[in-house]
């Protein structure tokens, strides 16, 4: 198979760096005339061709109508132009960091767009630039006067990581379609995205006896025998082993039976980098992210053993966060 040379390739790549250096990062920005740009866009050549033809043909036979449309036509193209470059010149476009993601997934911007203007604004379209500074989907709004609008931009995180947010531009070609008029915006703010989560990892890892010597002994001074102990005042209802507690009443006992969260307590849930396998580093963390979202759903206390961290067991949601958040930096 021929592959294709593209003899600009380079020079495109050189340009694209350097336009990137030159702007800079800013979660606010307000549009002038030193960061917004106007081109005509192909309808507006054809326009002009056709104000060309039309004034070349008055001339040639002294139309005094041709003249009178020519000129009608080309004050509305000027007119159009002045609104299409005020459309967005005076905006205010600010945005905060997004919430973390997981790879492969989209990571939703939140753009809040300012005017103070006392006309509204229509037909903005603001979206996220790619490698080749093509914006493969737009979302479109309106600015009412002296008011507010907010959008969210979708962009596609496809590594973990704490990663900066892609450019954004903002276009309109409001009202006539012969200009277009457009700023591109580099955010300063950065996303968190966690490695994608296994799809079918599998079962836990048996737990580990804890370190301290309280292992040795399975069984309670008081007589209470392994897993499950008499309830006492203040366990959650929860605990309650009901049908053993019916035997136990039954045998007349007379009482009820909780879980004995000490013999729990005899194990520890350690999440191993080590133990995940013989798989590549992505993939490792890929099935201890999925260790992490099934641990956390069953409720159980877990620690996870990185390279360079050790998180020791915890649970909830504030521990769980950490743990992601170890796996994307790892």
């Amino acid at each position: 198979m021929a592959l294709s040379f593209n003899p600009l390739a380079p020079v495109r790549r050189r340009f694209q760096v350097w336009w990137k250096a030159r702007l800079r990062a800013k979660d606010s920005v307000e549009l002038t005339q030193r960061n917004v740009y106007i081109l005509p866009t192909q309808p507006g050549f054809m326009l002009a061709l056709t104000l060309v033809l039309l004034l070349v043909g008055s001339i040639n036979y002294q139309l005094n109508l041709g003249y009178l449309l020519t000129f009608l036509l080309a004050g509305s193209s000027l007119v159009g132009m002045h609104l299409c470059h005020g459309t967005l010149r005076g905006l205010t476009l600010t945005l905060a960091a997004p919430d973390p993601q997981f790879a492969g997934a989209n990571v939703l911007i939140d753009v809040r767009l300012i005017s103070q203007s006392r006309r509204p604004r229509h037909g903005i379209g603001l979206g996220a630039l790619n490698a080749r500074l093509e914006t493969p989907h737009w979302v479109w709004t309106d600015v009412p006067a002296a008011g507010f609008s907010k959008v969210q931009i979708a962009w596609r995180a496809e590594k973990r990581g704490l990663l900066s947010l892609p450019l954004l531009t903002a276009e309109t070609r409001f009202p006539l379609g012969t200009f277009r008029v457009w700023t591109v915006w580099r955010p300063a703010a950065q996303v968190l995205v966690y490695p994608t989560p296994e799809a079918h990892p599998p079962p836990l890892p048996p737990g580990e006896p804890r370190a301290s010597g309280a292992t040795a002994q399975l069984t309670a001074p008081s007589g209470e025998f392994d897993g499950v102990r008499a309830y006492r005042q203040g366990d959650p209802i929860k605990s309650v082993v009901w049908k053993k507690s019916g035997k136990a009443i039954a045998a007349g006992a007379g009482e009820l039976v909780a879980r004995d969260t000490q013999h729990n307590q005899r194990y520890e849930l350690w999440l191993d980098f080590a133990s995940a396998g013989f798989a590549s580093t992505e993939v490792k963390l890929s099935r201890l992210c999925a260790w992490v979202l099934s641990a956390e759903r069953l409720g159980k206390d877990y620690g996870l053993r990185l390279p360079n961290q050790v998180i020791p067991p915890s649970t909830g949601e504030a521990h769980k966060r950490r743990c992601l958040e170890a796996l994307a930096l790892c």
